[in-house]
């Protein structure tokens, strides 16, 4: 084992873990759940502040998980590998779909800091006086001004699921000092938690912060360990640009050989070669049209 992989893999180690009683489901009284939310929220801080966690990949996993929720609450069925293929196989002039435009929403709503300029990029049907507006109405807590925005968004549109989240979370995102939305609430709410008002729609989004925080640290140490990986194994790569085609899987969910700086042969070559050495996985299963990813 060289160096570099024994000093990873001794990094990794120390990436702090949640705690059992965060995650055990036990927590019954709303003092409980808020307890347990609070919790999860800053053991999850604690695990981005890390430099070997890839933040900008770690969110687009997220944002694949939070467009799935989206896409399943607005009574569609498409899942991961139809959300990708949607949105990394568009031609030039090329709409993505409903699907698609979900997933690009959230895509675009974490990949850049959180500005109302940035979120009216991600859903621009929304006037940026109105996400302003929107935003304002938190108050209070973390999770308990992302419930307040939540609510106002659900009550005044109550229609637009996919903007109520994505202002959520980035509610709960400039509640906790955090520079960029990280996408947590929509894979832990569920259809019938959009009906709830008041302390009721307060309590589903603790429980949903919970879970949902608890999963992004474990995501958080799987991408830090597939991670470390590639970077390992970046010197027994002969192909030209191959570190700046690294760089991109480790900033993106889903790469195509087109999308990296080689020649498209040289590209399928080295996406082959980092299948070989187990440092990116092929995605999709198909014998062509194929995407790459971590």
């Amino acid at each position: 084992m060289t160096f570099a992989r024994a000093h990873s893999i001794e990094c990794l180690a120390t990436l702090p873990r949640t705690p059992d009683w965060v995650t055990s489901g036990r927590a019954e009284t709303p003092e409980d759940v808020a307890f347990s939310s609070g919790a999860a929220l800053a053991h999850l801080d604690q695990v981005l502040a890390r430099n070997e966690v890839p933040k900008a990949l770690l969110r687009e996993r997220l944002a694949l998980r939070a467009a799935e929720a989206s896409v399943t609450f607005s009574g569609r069925s498409e899942r991961a590998r139809e959300l990708r293929d949607a949105v990394h196989l568009l031609r030039p002039g090329d709409l993505p779909g409903p699907a698609g435009g979900d997933y690009l929403a959230w895509r675009r709503a974490a990949e850049r800091p959180v500005s109302i300029k940035s979120l009216s990029r991600a859903v621009p049907t929304l006037e940026q006086e109105q996400i302003a507006m929107w935003l304002d109405a938190g108050q209070g807590a973390p999770v308990s001004r992302a419930a307040m925005v939540l609510e106002v968004v659900l009550t005044d549109a109550p229609r637009d699921e996919l903007s109520a989240l994505i202002l959520t979370d980035a509610a709960l995102a400039q509640a906790l000092g955090w520079d960029y939305l990280v996408p947590l609430l929509a894979q832990g709410l569920n259809l019938t938690d959009f009906g709830k008002r008041g302390e009721d729609l307060r309590l589903a989004c603790h429980r949903a912060v919970a879970s949902s925080a608890a999963e992004a640290v474990r995501f958080s140490a799987d991408l830090a360990r597939r991670t470390a990986h590639l970077r390992a194994v970046v010197p027994k790569l002969r192909a030209k640009a191959a570190k700046e085609a690294v760089e991109i899987f480790l900033t993106r969910d889903a790469v195509t050989p087109s999308a990296l700086p080689l020649p498209n042969r040289a590209a399928r070559r080295l996406c082959d070669r980092l299948i070989d050495l187990g440092a990116v996985r092929e995605l999709t299963g198909r014998e062509t049209f194929r995407l790459y990813g971590v």
